[in-house]
């Protein structure tokens, strides 16, 4: 039996025990094997759970491999890239073409560079990109706590499934 199944059953078993016809051994057998039938499924679950957590953290694990990689080949790549355009700016051959590729030093578009001595500070405001403004949700949570009125916000209470 699913555990959509159960809970179905468990809905009918409430309308049985509210229908004050209904005989109590029935109702006491009935709910017995219903507990023994959810926790079954609820210890399933828990197991099935406590496989999807290992293996996302095993996912998560390679990732984070994954991504040192290829940090790894990024870096090797740059080295020999900077190599190469060392070893042709030595040898003045700037631009030339093999059997299978064609190389070339080119330049690149304007970058800005800022000074050493750099200041925000000084800055006119025209040059400068003010960040979205974001809502401190701490600040906001320890006022309601205190008692503060904000008719744009509240403290709400969830609850949430713990296994253990």
């Amino acid at each position: 039996m699913t555990l959509h199944e159960l809970t179905e059953e468990f809905q009918q078993l409430l309308a049985l025990a509210e229908d004050p016809e209904t005989d109590e051994q029935i109702l006491a057998d009935t709910m017995e094997g219903l507990e023994g039938e959810i926790e079954q499924k609820a210890d399933n679950y828990a197991i099935i759970i406590q496989e999807l957590q290992s293996e996302a953290y095993k996912v998560k694990a390679e990732i984070d491999r994954l991504q040192l990689r290829k940090k790894s080949l990024e870096n090797n790549i740059q080295r020999m890239k900077d190599s190469l355009e060392k070893a042709m700016r030595a040898t003045d051959k700037l631009k030339f073409k093999t059997e299978l590729y064609s190389f070339s030093i080119r330049k690149n578009p304007p970058s800005v560079v800022l000074a050493d001595n750099f200041d925000i500070n000084e800055v006119d405001a025209e040059y400068i990109k003010f960040a979205d403004p974001e809502l401190d949700k701490t600040k906001v949570k320890e006022a309601l706590k205190a008692g503060t009125e904000l008719g744009w916000a509240r403290l709400e209470s969830k609850e949430s499934l713990s296994i253990k």
